[in-house]
């Protein structure tokens, strides 16, 4: 009979765990969010968070990067918000549709090569496009690429999740050794 009061703190323990996973992912405003550049001359990684109470209400609503940070691969350069050539104005963010039909963040960001200053390389991502260009040269034949984006998982239902797990591994692990004394 011992069993029940431990079974019924535990049953309680995991509600009260989900209740503040719940209240806590409903309160949370900062999204993050990771992407990736490929191109058939270079590809990139890089991050990007926002607050996403702070989207505008037009008809194409954005909001502004709080921070953003960007790699090319085999570079060391970073890039990140303060590089774009509008900045403070930009970077944003705006919801936009893919081609498959499901709504995704992406970004507005125009940036200069930080690997060769003199150059007159330009790089712009919009959406799940990049393109690669010269401001100096509009005759300059255009590079063109994809973005892809991944919104990174919060910590706290991660933690919920291992905390019940967890939980549910210490009451079998009870309800076991109770039987081996009982037979």
């Amino acid at each position: 009979m011992k069993l029940v009061p431990k079974l019924l703190v535990a049953a309680a323990t995991l509600t009260l765990s989900f209740a503040i996973v719940d209240a806590k992912s409903a309160f949370a405003a900062i999204l993050n969010y990771t992407f990736t550049v490929d191109s058939p001359v270079t590809k990139g990684n890089g991050f990007f968070n926002f607050d996403d109470s702070t989207f505008t209400n037009d008809y194409n609503p954005e909001a502004s990067i709080k921070s953003l940070s960007f790699k090319f691969d085999g570079d060391s350069n970073v890039y990140t918000k303060q590089d774009d050539a509008n900045y403070p104005d930009f970077p944003l963010v705006f919801t936009s549709t893919s081609l498959t039909g499901q709504t995704y963040f992406g970004l507005d960001y125009q940036f200069n090569d930080k690997a060769n200053p003199s150059s007159s390389i330009s790089y712009e991502i919009i959406g799940e496009d990049f393109t690669i260009f010269s401001k100096t040269s509009p005759d300059a034949e255009l590079i063109s690429g994809t973005v892809s984006y991944r919104q990174v998982p919060e910590p706290t239902p991660l933690v919920g999740a291992l905390f019940a797990c967890s939980l549910g591994w210490m009451i079998k692990k009870n309800i076991a050794s109770i039987k081996k004394v009982k037979v």
